[in-house]
């Protein structure tokens, strides 16, 4: 049975397509991956992917995404997929979402893969029901092709969800393993909303039992302030799933009054609505 504690990715016995009960989207989410080796450039630190490796993607194979993902589609819409693996809360559908193992728009096929989605989905009735969302670190938005099937997502009625964990640079190292500057990531959240509908998405924990700073806090708002007439809002989330990273331990989770008092923070500081999933 599905549920929000487990998101593994051979969850159907596909290597590109996988099933999840997502908390913040409120259902049953089509997970597409095209990192099936565990490979990201990124290292965060609460990532549950096992075995994770630094790079990029093999070579995708867009005819067995298609075929894998038209199978599972055809499955929830016609079949009984819902029934024998969803709990009663979440038998819909609510969504196709880019995300995986790893940054999909590492993936050179990145751009075809979502023209193929965005025609399957066409095809089975499912445009405009149903988001297709893209999932990303938003670090290379600097790509055109990338840029171009950002654009064309938006174009279909999708939205990205981008994620943006910490401002300040030495925490953007520790939380993430990435480099990318906060003044970089602002640029490229900005360039992102104006592609498609954008919603942050921040994972908020404390680190050596330890929650983020005020600094860390006002530094956040500090980015997003410029942008948030351009921004569809914050998904602000806690850990649910254990981490598979060497800093597992050092990990914990956020009382449900603390990530509310951080949202109402950037409210007030940003004017942006804040989802809060614990």
């Amino acid at each position: 049975m599905l549920s929000t504690l487990d998101h593994r990715r051979d969850a159907a016995g596909l290597t590109y397509v996988y099933p999840v009960v997502s908390r913040r989207a409120g259902g049953v989410s089509v997970g597409i991956n095209l990192n099936p080796n565990n490979a990201c450039n990124w290292a965060c630190v609460y990532c549950q992917v096992e075995g994770l490796t630094r790079g990029g993607p093999p070579p995708i194979d867009l005819g067995q995404l298609e075929r894998e993902l038209a199978g599972l589609l055809a499955d929830i819409q016609e079949g009984d997929f819902l029934l024998r693996n969803a709990p009663p809360e979440a038998r819909r559908l609510v969504d196709v979402a880019f995300s995986g193992n790893g940054e999909p728009t590492s993936a050179v096929e990145f751009a075809e893969a979502v023209a193929c989605v965005c025609e399957l989905l066409e095809s089975r009735g499912l445009r405009g029901r149903i988001p297709l969302r893209l999932i990303t670190n938003g670090s290379l938005l600097h790509r055109n092709p990338v840029q171009d099937a950002i654009r064309r997502l938006g174009e279909f009625g999708g939205e990205v969800w981008y994620k943006l964990d910490r401002a300040l640079p030495e925490e953007c190292e520790r939380v993430n393993g990435s480099a990318l500057s906060p003044e970089r990531a602002a640029a490229n959240l900005a360039l992102c909303a104006g592609l498609a509908p954008t919603w942050v998405q921040t994972c908020w924990f404390a680190i050596d039992g330890e929650a983020p700073s005020a600094a860390s806090r006002t530094a956040y708002c500090n980015v997003l302030r410029p942008l948030a007439g351009h921004l569809a809002g914050v998904h602000l989330y806690g850990i649910a799933r254990p981490s598979m990273q060497p800093a597992a331990q050092r990990l914990g989770r956020l009382s449900v009054e603390v990530l509310n008092d951080f949202a109402g923070e950037i409210t007030k500081e940003t004017g942006l609505r804040v989802m809060v999933s614990p």
